[in-house]
């Protein structure tokens, strides 16, 4: 079994990013999970209060559930062509070390999807994560890209992803990182 945390960097409720994380658990198919996670409850970074109060409880979590999975998948919005800011600070976070807990992203399978409005889904944000990763020393999966573009024609109204050709290019995608995360596990 190959276990992916899949975590959405969008907070809104009907978000198309936590629409199509949840599409991608649905087409893991056989040997594949996929857990979703968000970002809520994760506060802004700040060296004073990690110095003070050490790491927050939501953080604390978030890097469990990390630990816990085999792979990452990032689904990524875009905001104003880039990173969204509230994804990038979870990121910022998961990045500080810990003495109790081991690095979080240091050879860790990431591989990064999203969903825009927009007619060029996200590739710049998808581009922008390249060197967040690298710097954290991730082993990025660069077999497949998918960037769903005009999201809203995408899903429907219940979030439900109605688009058979995205949920071929879902399923696939999600398939092929599977494949490149099993490749890379360690024996424990």
């Amino acid at each position: 079994m190959v276990n992916i945390l899949g975590i959405s960097g969008s907070l809104r409720a009907a978000s198309f990013n936590t629409s199509l994380l949840r599409a991608a658990q649905a087409a893991a198919g056989e040997g594949v999970r996929i857990e979703a996670a968000t970002l809520h409850g994760i506060p802004l970074y700040d060296g004073d209060l990690e110095q003070r109060e050490g790491m927050p409880q939501a953080v604390r979590e978030m890097k469990q559930l990390v630990l816990a999975n085999d792979g990452l998948l990032l689904v990524t919005p875009e905001y104003n062509n880039g990173i969204p800011g509230v994804f990038k600070n979870a990121v910022d976070w998961l990045s500080r070390k810990t003495a109790d807990l081991p690095p979080l992203f240091a050879d860790r399978p990431v591989a990064v999807i999203g969903a825009s409005p927009g007619g060029f889904g996200t590739v710049m944000a998808q581009n922008q994560w390249l060197p967040v990763l690298r710097t954290l020393g991730a082993r990025h999966w660069s077999g497949g890209r998918l960037m769903v573009s005009r999201a809203q024609s995408v899903f429907g109204p219940d979030g439900a992803l109605q688009d058979d050709a995205v949920r071929r290019q879902l399923a696939e995608f999600v398939q092929g990182f599977a494949s490149f995360v099993a490749g890379g596990k360690r024996d424990a």
